[in-house]
C-alpha cells in the first residue's frame, strides 16, 4: 500500500492487529457533532438506535453530544442503564413475560407494537415510563425488501383502522419507523403520509418518534430540509416531542475493518484473494442487503462476469475464509499483484456489523480498537478461542 498522503490510520498500521474493526474517533466526533447541531437547530431528541451500534467503550464520547438510546431486547436496555448511564426509549415486536419488568426498569419510555402487547403489558408500566405505540402508515420508499417495515403483511406496528377513536389513558406517543439509510426528502414525503393517517390522534399524545433510517451524516443528504421539515413539523404541532433514533448516521463512515491477505487461488482464470476475515461472519449486510464495499486504493468494478475478471490485470474477487461457498464479493482492480500478508481496508465497516457478527465455523473474530485523534491506537478487545467455546456450550 503506497501512498505519499498517509492517513493516521496507515501510520498506524503496524500496531493494529488483524483483522480488526477500528473506530476513528475524529471521524465520529465529526458525525456526533452534526447531530447535534441538528437536533439542537430542530428541538429534537436524537438518540442512538444500539441495533447499528453498541460498542460500549465508545458511550463516554457519546454522551457528551447525546443524552438517550434506544433498545429493543433486555440486554440492549441493560446496556443502556447500565453502560450508556440512561434509561432507554424500549420497542420490542414482542415482550416477553419473564423479562417485562426488568425491561421497564431499565426504560423511560416503553413502545408496543400491537393493540394486544398493550392490553397485556401496558398496567405494569404505567406511572414507571411513557407508554407509545408503534403505528404502521403503510408507506415507505425502501426498496430492499428485507429492510420494509411497511410491506404488505408486515408484523410491524398497528395500523390506522385498528386503531380505537379515542386511545387507552396511557398511551403517551406514537412510534414510526420507515426509512432505511434514507434521505431527508424521503423523510418529507413520508412524513405526508404518516399525518394523513395518524393527525388525528395527536392531540391525544406527548410525542412522536419518527424512527431510524434518517441517514443525515452521509455526504449528499440534505440536512436543510431536514431541519426544515422538523421545524414545520413543530409550527404545526407544538405539543408534540419529536424523537428521531438512527444508528447508522452515528457510525456512519466512521472506520474500517482491516484484514490481511492470506492466499490467492485461481480458477478458471478468475483470481480470488482471500482474507482472514469472513463476508458472512464479519461484513453481513455485504451478502444480506446486499452491498459492496469499498477496499482502499482499490477500484470497485460494477461488472462483475468471469470475462472482465480474466481480461482487466490485478482484478480479484475477495473471498472469505470460512467454508460457505457463497462468502465471497467481486470484484475489485488493484494497482499491483495482491501479496500474501498484505493489509486490506474495507471501507465504512463500522455500523451493522459489530451488533451482527458471528462465529459460524469457528472463523476468529476480529478485534476491536479505536484511533484516537492523537494518533495511538486504544485496543478494546481480542477474541479468543475461549469466546467461541462458550458460546458452544
Amino acid at each position: 500500500m503506497i501512498n505519499s498522503q498517509m492517513t493516521l490510520l496507515e501510520k498506524n498500521l503496524d500496531e493494529i492487529p488483524s483483522p480488526c474493526y477500528v473506530v476513528e474517533e475524529s471521524l465520529l466526533r465529526k458525525n456526533l457533532s452534526l447531530i447535534r447541531r441538528v437536533a439542537q437547530r430542530a428541538d429534537v431528541d436524537i438518540i442512538l438506535a444500539f441495533k447499528a451500534f453498541a460498542l460500549w467503550r465508545c458511550f463516554p464520547i457519546f454522551r457528551e453530544y447525546i443524552g438517550s438510546t434506544t433498545a429493543s431486547s433486555l440486554f440492549e436496555a441493560r446496556l443502556a442503564k447500565e453502560k450508556f448511564g440512561s434509561k432507554a426509549h424500549t420497542y420490542s415486536p414482542a415482550y416477553v413475560e419473564e423479562e417485562f419488568e426488568e425491561i421497564v426498569v431499565c426504560s423511560s419510555h416503553v413502545t408496543f407494537n400491537s393493540l394486544s402487547q398493550f392490553a397485556r403489558f401496558a398496567p405494569m408500566v404505567r406511572g414507571r415510563a411513557s407508554v407509545g405505540l408503534r403505528v404502521n402508515p403503510e408507506y415507505s420508499e425502501i426498496e430492499t425488501e428485507l429492510y420494509n417495515p411497511c410491506a404488505v403483511g408486515s408484523r410491524f406496528g398497528v395500523l390506522a383502522k385498528d386503531l380505537p377513536c379515542s386511545l387507552p389513558a396511557e398511551v403517551e406517543g406514537f412510534h414510526v419507523h420507515c426509512h432505511c439509510e434514507s434521505g431527508s426528502d424521503v423523510f418529507a414525503r413520508t412524513l405526508v403520509r404518516i399525518e394523513e393517517k395518524f393527525s388525528g390522534w395527536f392531540p391525544q399524545l406527548k410525542w412522536i418518534n419518527f424512527g431510524g433510517g434518517h441517514l443525515m451524516t452521509r455526504k449528499d443528504y440534505d440536512v436543510e430540509l431536514l431541519v426544515e421539515t422538523l421545524q414545520d413539523f413543530h409550527r404545526r404541532y407544538p405539543h408534540l416531542r419529536v424523537i428521531l433514533e438512527p444508528g447508522s448516521a452515528f457510525a456512519w463512515q466512521t472506520g474500517p475493518l482491516v484484514a490481511r491477505v492470506v492466499d490467492v487461488v485461481e480458477n478458471g482464470g478468475v483470481k480470488t484473494a482471500i482474507i482472514n476475515a469472513s463476508f458472512t461472519c464479519h461484513m453481513p449486510d455485504c451478502l444480506e442487503m446486499p452491498y459492496k464495499p469499498a477496499i482502499r486504493y482499490a477500484e470497485t468494478l460494477e461488472e462483475d462476469d468471469l470475462q472482465t475478471a480474466r481480461l482487466r490485470p490485478h482484478t480479484y474477487r475477495i473471498g472469505g475464509n470460512s467454508c460457505l461457498s457463497g462468502d465471497f464479493m467481486g470484484l475489485w482492480q488493484f494497482d499491483h499483484d495482491l501479496r500474501i500478508g498484505e493489509r486490506l481496508i474495507f471501507e465504512d465497516m463500522i455500523h451493522y456489523t459489530t451488533v451482527k457478527t458471528n462465529m459460524f465455523n469457528g472463523v476468529g473474530h476480529p478485534s476491536i480498537g479505536m484511533l484516537h485523534e492523537d494518533g495511538t491506537f486504544e485496543l478494546f478487545r481480542r477474541y479468543t478461542y475461549e469466546d467461541y467455546r462458550d458460546r458452544m456450550c
